[in-house]
Order: C-alpha cells, then sequence, then structure tokens
C-alpha cells in the first residue's frame, strides 16, 4: 500500500494518469471494502478538491452512505431518484452540468452545482456501489473525468460478494 499520493501540477488528464496507478495501488491486497472506499476517496479529493468525494453502497432498494472527503451528505438515497439513484437505475456513468436542472435532484449540499456519478460493479456485473462527485462550480465535469473514474472504480468490484444463482 502506498504512503504517500504524488501528483504533479498539469492539465487535469495529467493529473488522471499520475493518479491511477497509484489509486490502484491503494486497493491492491487490500480486502476490506471500506478501507479501500476510504482511501480512493481521499485519493480522489487530495488530487482535485472538489467539494464531495465518495461512495454510496446499494443496500436493498437504496444508496446508503458509505466512505466520503466533505460536508455532510445524505445518508439513504432511493433507487431511481436524484443523480446517484438515476444512474444506478440507468446503469451508466451521468454527467450533470448544472444539479439544480437535473429533474428529482436530491440537494444533499447547497454549494454543489455539477456532479458526476459512476456506477461501481460486482465480478458479476451487478451495481453495487456508486462513486458520487460534486463539484460547487458548474459543468465541473467531462468525458475526461468519466473515463478516469471508471478506470479508477474499476478494481473495487473484486471487494464485494458476487452473488450466484
Amino acid at each position: 500500500m502506498a504512503e504517500n499520493l504524488i501528483i504533479e501540477g498539469g492539465s487535469k488528464e495529467a493529473k488522471y494518469q499520475a493518479l491511477l496507478p497509484q489509486a490502484h495501488a491503494l486497493i491492491a491486497g487490500e480486502t476490506d471494502l471500506i478501507a479501500a472506499l476510504a482511501n480512493l476517496s481521499s485519493a480522489l479529493a487530495m488530487t482535485f478538491d472538489w467539494l464531495w468525494t465518495g461512495f454510496y453502497l446499494v443496500k436493498g432498494e437504496q444508496l446508503v452512505l458509505g466512505p466520503f472527503q466533505g460536508p455532510i451528505a445524505c445518508t439513504r438515497i432511493p433507487f431511481g431518484r436524484g443523480v446517484c439513484g438515476s444512474a444506478w437505475a440507468q446503469e451508466r456513468t451521468l454527467l450533470v452540468d448544472d444539479v439544480d436542472a437535473f429533474p428529482g435532484h436530491i440537494a444533499c449540499s447547497s454549494s454543489a452545482r455539477s456532479e458526476v456519478v459512476v456506477p461501481v460493479r460486482d465480478a458479476a456485473g451487478k451495481i453495487v456501489a456508486v462513486l458520487d462527485v460534486d463539484s460547487d462550480q458548474a459543468a465541473s465535469f467531462d468525458q475526461i473525468d468519466a473515463s478516469y473514474l471508471e478506470r479508477i472504480v474499476a478494481p473495487l468490484g473484486a471487494l464485494f460478494p458476487s452473488e450466484r444463482s
């Protein structure tokens, strides 16, 4: 496990390129889900200084707050509600330039202006969590964020137990 995060200045993509192997190193060999989620939340927050960075875990028909960095957050989000619940229901990453314009947005923080939500899948491909990132600036996220965040969370699936039929 890494003890230091080393990210040089530069473009957003350069920061992601430096972060990606370090993020994967943080969770390589880790068997505790909460530890891995906590370290990834911290690494992302330290690298990009977003308003809120964290995970919601699928528990039944709702998302339940997991490890995060930032202000106090909503504890539970129903399936299909808000950006997080919608990303889960639609089974895809959602980029939202203006959260106030998103139908059914759940305002966990009045400071949030834009958001990206990335589903986390277990080994069987089932969504087991979402990574939620909020910015206090409008239109903060783009396809670069979506692509790298999807790659950063991909190894997390191995930490979730797969349901076998």
